[in-house]
Formats: structure tokens, sequence, C-alpha cells
């Protein structure tokens, strides 16, 4: 499999960068978990928001992708009007579309909107904003960088 590792200075650029693009306003963040969750608390911290909550997903196994995917740890959101989803990449899209199917049903009256840092053109939904295109795995500084050495 090929690989690319993704380091804090190039997450941190394209942090800016899809800020840059986000052109909607929101009241509250949820990071799909755990990828999502570095994501979430810049732009939290960036746009000061302090409704920042997260969502669990299992969907993979190290890099095999599961049959299906489970979602648990729905957050409470009984006074969000519009929320930003954030994951780290965009892969299959299969957590993406249950993340989403999951809330809309919890959740009606609130409008959703998804942003990611990669987005890999064969998945089955685009989040509305992105910074890269994937083509190969990504091995991201907050998988990585505290396993070396240990």
């Amino acid at each position: 499999m090929d690989k690319h590792y993704y380091p804090y200075e190039d997450f941190l650029t394209d942090t800016k960068i899809l800020v840059e693009k986000i052109d909607w306003k929101f009241d509250s963040i949820i990071a799909i978990a755990r990828g999502g969750l570095s994501l979430a608390q810049l732009l939290g911290e960036y746009y000061n928001i302090r409704e920042v909550y997260s969502i669990n997903t299992i969907g993979y196994e190290d890099t095999a992708k599961l049959e299906s995917v489970e979602v648990f740890n729905i957050p409470e959101l009984k006074y969000a009007n519009t929320v930003l989803i954030v994951d780290d990449i965009i892969d299959s899209g299969d957590t993406l579309v249950k993340v989403l199917q999951v809330l809309r049903q919890a959740y009606p009256n609130v409008r959703f909107r998804t942003a990611a840092l990669f987005y890999k053109k064969s998945a089955k939904i685009a989040p509305n904003w992105y910074v890269q295109e994937a083509d190969k795995w990504i091995e991201f500084f907050w998988t990585v960088d505290m396993k070396r050495n240990i």
C-alpha cells in the first residue's frame, strides 16, 4: 500500500486553507473521532465556538475496512441550529454517510454541513469543503508520531 506521511506543519497550513473555503456560519462543530478531533479543536478555537463535540465511529481496523460502520456516542445538540461535521479524510464515504444519517434522524431541524482535510474522488459522498484530494493512504502525524521511538 502506497503511504504518505502528513506532518503537523501541513495540517496547520491545510486547516488555514479550509477556513478560507468555509463560507457558512455554524454554531457547533462535531468531530468524527478520532481523525476529526484535532481539526475540530483548531476550528473551535479559530471561530471561538465552545460547542465542540465528538461522535464515535468504527469503520476500520488498522488499515482494513470493516463491512459496516458503527456510530455511537451521539452528542446532545438541543441548542444547535447549524453544525459543521469534520473529519480528517473522506475515504470511502461510508462513515460520513452513516454519521449524517444518524444525526439527521436524531435532529431533523438541525442543518449539517461537512468539511475534511482530504477527500477521495471515489467516495460515496463529497464533503461540502475539503483541501486536498487523496490518492494514497495518509499517515497522519497524530497516528504516527507518538509511536516513534517508544
